[in-house]
């Protein structure tokens, strides 16, 4: 019991309490928006922030379908199965007594499970390690950033300027529906669905840092400054700050493919981690 209980514990701090990088880079676009109505949004964003972490009640009321991304030491006493299990009676006791919103239905007939878990649900990302430790990350994933994200496969031929393309396109056909000032995730490579969880798994990096590959780095920079140039701003209303950041994750891929996929998070990106 003593896990699911620690579990529970940082599903509340997760929706709960925005990171201190995120809050940050709400800070700085507040600072220095020139939109007078984007200003007003942000200074909203930054209240409802220190009030849902005062509180200890969640920061939005769509608290998501919980992602767990596990970094599993292969040395640890814990074993697979327990952690599992443990996910899911501390998804339905977060459910219960945070309280979270129930999201999970049937995909076809929409009934509502009731508490948060279902087929495949909580989404569980295994990564293993030779140590340990037990590394836990839960990321709520909101609907409102998620039905804007999308996956293509482009030819290859049309490269950087290609992926650059369909990602601004992105932006500019979701407008204020995933509640910006976003944080955006890209993954490049891989198959389809590789590439849709690496733009996912993009957001387990701090705002602001840069993929260790130069020109990786260089294309998130880019498709930062071309994003804040559109005027979408704050929750749509116009402004400068759109984005606060672009995060790239790259996997290798097959000579004739190119996949891309964008991963949109609104200003709240909320997640929080436990080692164990």
């Amino acid at each position: 019991m003593k896990l699911v209980d620690e579990l529970v514990e940082l599903i509340l701090k997760a929706v709960s309490d925005i990171p201190l990088d995120v809050e940050r880079a709400l800070v700085k676009a507040y600072e220095t928006e020139h939109s007078e109505l984007g200003k007003t949004q942000l200074k909203a964003i930054l209240e409802n922030i220190r009030l849902a972490r005062k509180s200890r009640v969640p920061v939005c009321q769509d608290t998501g379908i919980l992602h767990f991304y596990l970094d599993f030491g292969i040395k640890s006493r814990l074993s697979i199965l327990e952690v599992k299990q443990s996910i899911l009676e501390a998804t339905k006791k977060a459910t219960e007594v945070i309280p979270l919103r129930p999201n999970a239905v049937h995909p076809l007939t929409r009934v509502n499970s009731g508490d948060n878990t279902g087929l495949l649900v909580p989404i569980i990302d295994w990564s293993f390690n030779e140590s340990d430790e037990v590394k836990i990350t839960v990321i709520p994933k909101g609907a409102g950033s998620e039905n804007v994200s999308k996956a293509i496969v482009l030819p290859p031929a049309l490269g950087v300027k290609g992926i650059a393309k369909f990602v601004l396109n992105c932006v500019v056909e979701a407008m204020g529906k995933p509640c910006p000032p976003t944080i955006i995730g890209v993954g490049i490579g891989g198959s389809l669905e590789l590439a849709a969880k690496l733009a996912k798994k993009a957001h387990l990096r701090p705002l602001g840092s840069r993929h260790p590959d130069p020109q990786i780095a260089e294309l998130e920079e880019k498709l930062l400054n071309a994003i804040n140039m559109l005027g979408i701003g704050p929750m749509g209303l116009g402004g400068k700050w759109t984005s606060l950041d672009v995060k790239i994750e790259i996997a290798h891929t097959h000579t004739a493919s190119l996949p891309v996929a964008i991963s949109f998070q609104c200003w709240a990106l909320r997640k929080a981690s436990i080692t164990i």
